[in-house]
């Protein structure tokens, strides 16, 4: 319920003279449960007013709020103290007697046997103060990396591809920087954007990648840092071209320290080229590649590839004191990469995923529905209308759906709100087949205007 605007006994509590000192109070008052979620705050002129202060003080204090996403703003309907946040995460749903097609998992039966592979790894002691990569690792991604980028890099190893961008985030921005992030967006990075205080800006992905004008609208607002997916976008699939990574660089350029990330998580699996968006003359970077859907989501690693002053600076965040990635997990994967069975393994994974999600887009296209599955695990389901509503016909089916809105930056505004993101590859072609039924079904029919009847 929203706050009446006469509600002066709680706004009389809202105390001081810096945004600082009235964002605290606030929050003070959103603690105690003097303010509920869906309450409004005062107007920035009438507490401005009542405190004496300049309304740009007021300004900055609520922005500060919004950041900390203990408030949200929405233009002139006000300011609203918000709820405990619900965070989305990936994986299966605990507890869900659903078939559950939302979870963006690999396939289990498509990742290499762990308990072979620790058969050829001797592990040894590693002491404090050692080096934190493992020789045979770091020769072996090198190697890698070098045949993408050419250029001098420095090799960080990281417990997976969402802690390298939390880490490298952190040793750029301070609470309050702007981020470019895509819309729709991998959730890890939403959340890691969120917690940490920085102000997410949407750039658009169409379907050749984050859109030019998107990239230079975050960077005419101050981002300091880009994240963007190369192939295999999650949650959409598609890829960034050549063309498009061409056309990005030359925004990049008026930009060179600002700090790009590409996290090429699909990297191995992938059937598309990578393209990537950062140029030879770019001053921050870092391309990020870990193992996860490849060789498990358990095995908590990832490479990343940076410029020197980037490197050092995420050294700093991976002592060999205290924060190292162990090193029986990198003998491990290292012995794991270098083995061809495994090699023959991830090819023949990459081609299930590609296969499956293929004939299920197939299926799909032939009842109407504008369906995607450039690359990845998953396919982008436009299905005309609310998603939200979708799912839960869907639910009454038998199927877990994931709603496209829990990857939009701002739902209200974005694409995502009429697509679903379902992840298919494990389902045999009979159960393909009535999925395609029942999610034919869950939308209804089109008019001859794209509607829904």
């Amino acid at each position: 319920m929203a706050q009446a605007p006469d509600r002066d006994d709680v706004s009389e509590g809202i105390a001081g003279s810096t945004a600082a000192e009235i964002s605290e109070s606030v929050r003070d008052l959103v603690e105690r449960g003097a303010y509920a979620p869906g309450d409004l705050l005062p107007s920035v002129r009438a507490l401005a007013a009542r405190l004496g202060v300049n309304r740009n003080t007021v300004l900055a204090a609520y922005r500060s709020l919004v950041t900390a996403r203990i408030a949200a703003t929405s233009g002139r309907t006000g300011t609203t103290v918000l709820g405990p946040e619900q965070s989305t995460d990936e994986g299966f749903t605990p507890g869900s007697v659903l078939r559950d097609i939302g979870s963006g998992n690999p396939d289990a039966a498509h990742l290499p046997d762990l308990a072979a592979a620790f058969s050829t790894v001797t592990p040894t002691h590693v002491l404090y103060g050692e080096s934190v990569i493992d020789a045979d690792l770091a020769e072996w991604a090198t190697e890698w990396i070098a045949a993408d980028h050419p250029r001098p890099f420095r090799l960080s190893i990281t417990a997976g591809a969402v802690d390298a961008v939390e880490r490298l985030l952190a040793q750029t921005l301070v609470q309050g920087d702007r981020v470019g992030l895509e819309d729709p967006c991998f959730l890890s990075s939403i959340h890691t954007a969120r917690l940490a205080g920085y102000s997410p800006v949407a750039i658009p992905v169409d379907r050749e990648g984050m859109t030019v004008q998107g990239l230079r609208t975050a960077l005419e607002s101050g981002a300091r840092a880009i994240v963007c997916t190369p192939r295999a976008h999650n949650p959409t699939g598609v890829g960034t071209s050549a063309a498009r990574a061409q056309e990005l660089r030359e925004v990049l350029v008026d930009h060179p320290h600002v700090l790009v990330i590409e996290d090429d998580h699909f990297s191995l699996l992938a059937s598309t080229d990578y393209s990537s968006v950062i140029a030879p003359t770019h001053q921050r970077w870092a391309l990020v590649r870990s193992v996860s859907k490849f060789l498990g989501p358990d095995m908590r690693l990832a490479v990343t590839a940076s410029d020197p002053v980037t490197a050092h600076r995420l050294a700093r965040r991976l002592s060999p004191g205290t924060m190292w990635v162990s090193h029986v997990m990198q003998r491990l994967a290292a012995a794991m990469l270098r083995d061809e069975g495994t090699q023959r393994l991830i090819a023949e994974a990459g081609e299930h995923y590609a296969r499956r999600n293929s004939l299920f887009v197939s299926m799909l296209v032939t009842h109407g529905l504008q369906v995607q599955s450039d690359d990845g695990l998953n396919v982008w389901v436009d299905v005309r209308h609310d998603a939200t509503e979708v799912s839960r016909r869907l639910a009454l089916r038998g199927w877990l759906a994931r709603p496209g809105a829990e990857f939009a930056l701002d739902p209200a505004t974005s694409p995502g709100s009429r697509h679903l993101r379902l992840t298919v590859h494990d389902l045999d072609d009979a159960d393909l087949r009535r999925l395609v039924d029942d999610l034919v079904a869950a939308v209804g029919p089109a008019s001859p205007f794209g509607a829904v009847a």
